[in-house]
């Protein structure tokens, strides 16, 4: 049988083992939901299925591999290891491409040569639409009302947590030094900040299943899912600037520690300008056409350029999850005002669904490479480290800069939020992703292995435990987003207005939102006269024409559901009043107090 025929069999049987283990995931899940069994969500089933494939391949052989023998070819002149190499057979040139590193005396069996799901397709087609997704189903309100705290314990937290991770890595590994597990120099402090960078990186697709199946307290909702959002942002390029310091040199390098900083945000907000920048091309061509008229043409808009925001940002050198993740955000912000009440279904739905497949797809690798990776490195004492070493740093963060908070919160965050987000913290897709890039080393292996573990131990045994903790702390449980709505409006009513929260206002309401959407007093009236050009080329004149109806029609769509896919959302009668409000006055970001206009109206859609 020819190689070629042989790859393609391979790669057939490769897919469908994949969708295999997702059928097995989806209707195992679907059963135990039936029976109201919380200990086992997707992420976990597609896991375990992934190690069961992974057993099938490791110990099973199959016949196209029993054949295959070694030839090991010494290639003297080569120094690292190119991608493609160019091997010259009985006078005729013939490409190879790597594969991984091979112990020359083991035997291509089954697992080796069937090994491996292919990572670019994972990270580039499957991790995105888990991020956007993440970003754009979040509760828009909410997560302003709680901007401040997200922010803090997204940014500042993850830095704490990075380094208080990276300083009990350490310890350990001085700690194996001296008991001869492990040479000195084998774990650098750069090897163990970089574990901390990794680990630090929460699984919003984890939290968010966990919290929507328990339907937790909503605020408690939002403060979890916005920081693991938002975490995984900061948690990507600090790995990126860590990896950017040259760790090898023997001494402190200030320069290279310096470039490191400015790398880190360098990358980060330029990810961020490039996600906003396909928003506002998005947002633009949404709102000067007339796509609305076709909700698959809309829909297809929003997937393609969406997804474009994470494939330009990898292709100029910086963080394509970031790009993706403030994409969505801003899209839910802006572009979703100017589709059909169609379009906004359809778009969520046709994320919803690439989101739960990419999860099912994306922890399935993770079981199978638990499994079959060949190069894992299992040191005890590291590994019982880390597992102790996360519990601290969630501590570490979650307590100091939950005060820190509440000096300024007008809702404070109670000690049971505290309890349980110091106890939420899932690893996953992205911690994962981070890892696996690179195991050219052994401490780069044990990271990998390690983080597998944790991946597994949080959403098995976290998630797990997450029901009965919840009941013990007595945190609020089976609410329903559309009834507390009403609540959260009269709530937020009542808090005080907010300095950072009327800034906002003014950028978003007088001009973001007026450029971008169809909602907003005219450009013309906004932007002084030598703009006028500008001003009438993004409020054509027929569009001005339904701007004034379709801002009044549109306040009365309700949010679309975080939780579930629901039919197209359709005009509801009079309660627009407080929608109006919920935009203006929502709540405190923990940044101060100062006063804010509340005489324009917005819109809220998600």
């Amino acid at each position: 049988m020819g190689t070629g025929t042989l790859r393609q069999e391979n790669a057939a049987l490769l897919v469908l083992a994949a969708i295999s283990l997702a059928l097995i995931t989806i209707l195992s899940v679907w059963k135990l939901k039936r029976f109201k069994y919380r200990l086992v969500n997707e992420t976990g089933g597609a896991m375990f299925y992934g190690i069961l494939l992974g057993v099938a391949v490791k110990y099973l052989r199959f016949d196209g591999a029993s054949s295959m023998e070694n030839h090991v070819c010494t290639c003297p002149g080569l120094n690292s290891t190119p991608h493609l190499v160019m091997v010259n057979i009985s006078s005729e040139a013939h490409c190879y491409r790597h594969v991984g590193k091979m112990n020359p005396k083991s035997s291509l069996d089954s697992t080796s040569h069937m090994e491996t799901f292919d990572l670019d397709v994972l990270f580039n087609v499957f991790l995105p639409p888990i991020i956007f997704y993440g970003a754009y189903t979040l509760d828009q309100r909410r997560f302003i009302a709680n901007l401040g705290s997200v922010l803090t314990f997204a940014f500042f937290g993850t830095l704490i947590s990075c380094f208080c991770i990276g300083v009990c890595i350490y310890g350990v590994t001085r700690l194996m030094v001296l008991l001869g597990q492990a040479a000195d120099g084998d774990y650098s402090f750069v090897d163990c900040l970089l574990f901390g960078a990794i680990t630090s990186a929460t699984d919003p697709v984890s939290i968010l299943g966990l919290l929507s199946d328990l339907r937790v307290d909503l605020d408690l909702h939002t403060l979890l899912f916005g920081e693991s959002v938002l975490n995984d942002a900061v948690a990507i390029v600090l790995t990126r600037a860590i990896t950017t310091y040259d760790g090898a040199r023997p001494a402190f390098d200030p320069s290279a520690f310096l470039y490191s900083i400015g790398s880190f945000l360098g990358i980060l907000l330029g990810s961020f300008c490039m996600g906003f920048i396909f928003t506002v091309i998005t947002a633009l061509l949404t709102k000067l056409t007339r796509l609305r008229e076709s909700p698959l043409l809309e829909t297809s808009v929003v997937l393609l350029l969406s997804w474009s925001s994470f494939l330009s940002a990898k292709a100029s050198g910086l963080s394509g999850i970031v790009a993706v993740l403030f994409c969505g955000l801003s899209q839910a912000r802006y572009t979703v005002l100017n589709l059909s009440a169609e379009g906004r279904s359809r778009t969520k739905q046709l994320f919803e669904v690439f989101s739960f497949l990419g999860e099912i797809f994306i922890y399935s690798c993770m079981g199978y490479i638990l499994l079959t990776f060949p190069h894992h490195v299992f040191k005890a004492l590291f590994i019982s480290g880390a597992f102790l070493s996360i519990f601290i740093s969630r501590a570490c963060h979650i307590y100091p800069l939950s005060l820190l908070l509440n000096l300024g919160r007008t809702k404070k965050i109670s000690c049971s939020f505290q309890h349980f987000m110091a106890f939420a913290g899932l690893r996953g897709a992205v911690a994962f992703s981070l890892a696996v890039r690179d195991t050219t080393t052994e401490a780069k292996q044990t990271i990998l292995t390690t983080t597998l573990l944790l991946a597994g131990f949080t959403i098995w045994v976290l998630g797990a435990a997450a029901d009965p903790l919840l009941h013990s702390l007595d945190i609020r449980m089976g609410e329903d987003s559309e009834e507390d709505s009403k609540d959260f409006s009269s709530e937020v009513a009542m808090r005080g207005p907010d300095t950072a929260r009327g800034l906002w206002h003014n950028l978003d309401h007088k001009y973001l939102k007026p450029m971008l959407t169809h909602c907003g007093p005219p450009l013309t009236e906004l932007f002084p006269r030598w703009c006028g050009a500008f001003a009438r080329i993004f409020s054509p004149s027929q569009i001005q024409e339904d701007e004034e109806e379709f801002c009044e029609i549109e306040p009365h769509t309700p949010p679309l559901n975080l939780d579930k896919t629901e039919h197209p959302p359709t005009p509801d009668d009079d309660h627009s009043g407080s929608e109006h409000q919920d935009d203006l006055l929502e709540g405190d970001l923990g940044l101060g107090t100062g006063p804010v206009n509340t005489t324009e109206p917005s819109v809220d859609f998600v």
